[in-house]
């Protein structure tokens, strides 16, 4: 499952051949909104457990 994972993440998406085929300029916005959502989901996630640990008062010992 780990490896699946892993090979999802390192194919680069071609945005640029997307955007150039675009029917649309709506179709080019939800190509570069769909590309930075999962980094902006990474950040927010990473920032929740950064939160969360921070928070913790037993590390504090």
């Amino acid at each position: 499952m780990l490896a699946t994972i892993i090979t999802l993440l390192q194919e680069v998406p071609k945005i640029e051949e997307k955007i150039k085929n675009a029917p649309d300029s709506r179709y080019e916005i939800g190509v570069t909104i769909g590309a930075y959502i999962p980094y902006v989901i990474l950040i927010i996630f990473a920032y929740v457990i950064y939160y969360l640990m921070k928070k913790r008062k037993d590390l504090d010992k």
